[in-house]
């Protein structure tokens, strides 16, 4: 026995009434999502071509343009960091190279207190994390 249809499936025109609040709702929900607040630390690194990294095991330590210490991303004081510092060297069977992130405001002798932090730790090398130069951007005199 055949039974009648009455429904005609994919038949008829679309409605665009679906698919338009579709596409509306995925433009809001993609410009609300560039809003949303990331955490972290804004750090402005100085752009350099060519520097020598390192194959070693590293630990990084980040420095924002108030000078600020941060590790595990976490703030810390310099005898917290130091303490931290001299524990990752101590489990490390290598020696560790330190990593410097360190926002391009960030003065001298922030950076060398960081160094000798590290000295004091065991932690002989230190790299200056920076950014490539695009294509455009002229090398500063």
């Amino acid at each position: 026995m055949k039974f009648p249809r009455h429904s005609r499936l994919l038949r008829g025109p679309f409605d665009m009434a679906p698919y338009a609040t579709v596409l509306f709702l995925l433009v809001i929900f993609l410009m609300l999502g560039g809003l949303v607040y990331t955490p972290g630390v804004l750090i402005q690194p100085p752009l350099a071509d060519d520097l020598p990294g390192t194959d070693k095991p590293t630990i990084a330590v980040a420095l924002d343009a108030a000078g600020r210490f941060y590790f595990a991303n976490q703030i810390v004081t310099e005898d917290k960091l130091k303490s931290a510092l001299k524990t990752a060297a101590g489990k490390s069977r290598e020696p560790l190279t330190l990593v410097i992130h360190a926002d391009q405001t960030v003065t001298y002798d922030r950076l060398i207190r960081l160094v000798l932090l590290a000295r004091d730790a065991n932690i002989t090398n230190a790299l200056l994390a920076t950014l490539p130069r695009t294509v455009n951007e002229p090398a500063e005199p």
